[in-house]
């Protein structure tokens, strides 16, 4: 005879079911998922898309977000990005767009919440110092993978993963497919909202840190996407879900099947973002604060890498060559800890000595 918990709780899954079948005939649906790498016995009052989300969150190497640089190395001020903060903003922002398309948010965001959980100390500072020493390189999204695959351990399904390791995008193009295409369309908009997140809260901070103005801004980016934060979010989202409505099923899918933008709107980001760049990201007056980060990092994989008997961590895998070890453990700690430890071995000096923020 089954129970009233066992009926409830078939009752639960029946709704998760047909709230999926309501979804857009290109939407990811955890039910056709290419499953895990171990398979389980599916959660009675979950999808499995929502499964991974809850592990993501409550795994350490999110935790430590908080306390990762988004752009600027450990500032001072109570209210600039950290690599958590963003990490909240782009998976909102990826499941708004992917709720307005009729799509698997719950995959969106999963995808959204580990795409860089993987990231060093310093933010690109630090990636790009690990990138120098390893032997087989650096690239925060392809750690982001090792991360929920080996040293966490997540058992991910394979769409969530996907997205993971294709999120990451070059310079020159907002909408560049190098570094990887993410094969569901959720794993797309992520990587989309990812730039739309970090170009203008990164606005924001620089505008904090006293680099420019509201009205360095190029003129076309005002006149197209809007003169404050939240009008130049908006205009996005909206050209993005109005240029890429065939992910609704209600069109006729182009032959990519990319999620895309209207060309004013592309222009105009793409100009944002190089303005980012240039101003803010690659300012000179910002070097030696650069610098100092990736010798910080430097050192500290260089260290780890000559004492392994000092890598003292459950984030690492007994057996991995010392190299992989010590890049495992570097890139896992906070910028704190970081340098707190390069401190510790004399590579740096006393607080106010450290790191301009």
């Amino acid at each position: 005879m089954i129970s009233e918990l066992d009926a409830h709780l078939a009752t639960v899954t029946r709704r998760l079911e047909t709230r999926e079948e309501a979804l857009s005939i290109n939407a990811a649906r955890s039910g056709s998922s290419r499953g895990r790498e171990v398979q389980e016995p599916p959660s009675p009052v979950r999808t499995e898309f929502q499964r991974d989300r809850d592990r993501i969150i409550h795994c350490k190497a999110f935790r430590r977000l908080k306390h990762k640089t988004q752009v600027f190395i450990a500032p001072v001020g109570d209210h600039f990005v950290t690599r958590l903060t963003h990490t909240l903003e782009v998976a909102q922002i990826a499941r708004t767009i992917a709720r307005a398309l009729n799509l698997n948010e719950d995959l969106a965001e999963a995808s959204a919440l580990a795409h860089d959980i993987g990231h060093p100390p310093f933010g690109h500072a630090g990636e790009q110092a690990l990138a120098g020493v390893v032997p087989e390189g650096f690239r925060h999204a392809e750690q982001s993978l090792r991360v929920v695959e080996k040293l966490e351990d997540l058992n991910l399904t394979w769409e969530v993963r996907d997205g993971i390791v294709n999120s990451s995008k070059v310079r020159e193009d907002i909408l560049a497919e190098a570094w990887g295409v993410p094969s569901t369309i959720e794993g797309q908009i992520v990587k989309i909202s990812d730039a739309i997140a970090y170009i203008n809260h990164d606005i924001a901070d620089a505008i904090r840190a006293g680099l420019i103005s509201e009205d360095a801004l190029p003129a076309e980016v005002g006149q197209v996407l809007g003169r404050r934060h939240s009008e130049r979010i908006n205009t996005l989202v909206c050209d993005i879900v109005d240029a890429s409505w065939w992910a609704t099923g209600e069109e006729e899918p182009p032959g990519d099947r990319k999620i895309r933008m209207s060309a004013p709107v592309w222009a105009a980001a793409n100009t944002l973002r190089e303005f980012m760049f240039q101003r803010v990201y690659l300012l000179e007056a910002r070097q030696e604060e650069t610098e100092q980060a990736q010798r910080v990092v430097q050192m500290l994989y260089r260290h780890f890498l000559e004492h392994p008997e000092e890598v003292q961590s459950d984030f690492v895998i007994e057996g991995d060559p010392q190299w992989r070890r010590a890049a495992d453990y570097v890139s896992g700690m906070t910028d704190g800890f970081a340098l707190s430890t390069a401190q510790r071995l004399g590579e740096v000096g006393p607080p106010s000595q450290r790191l301009p923020g």
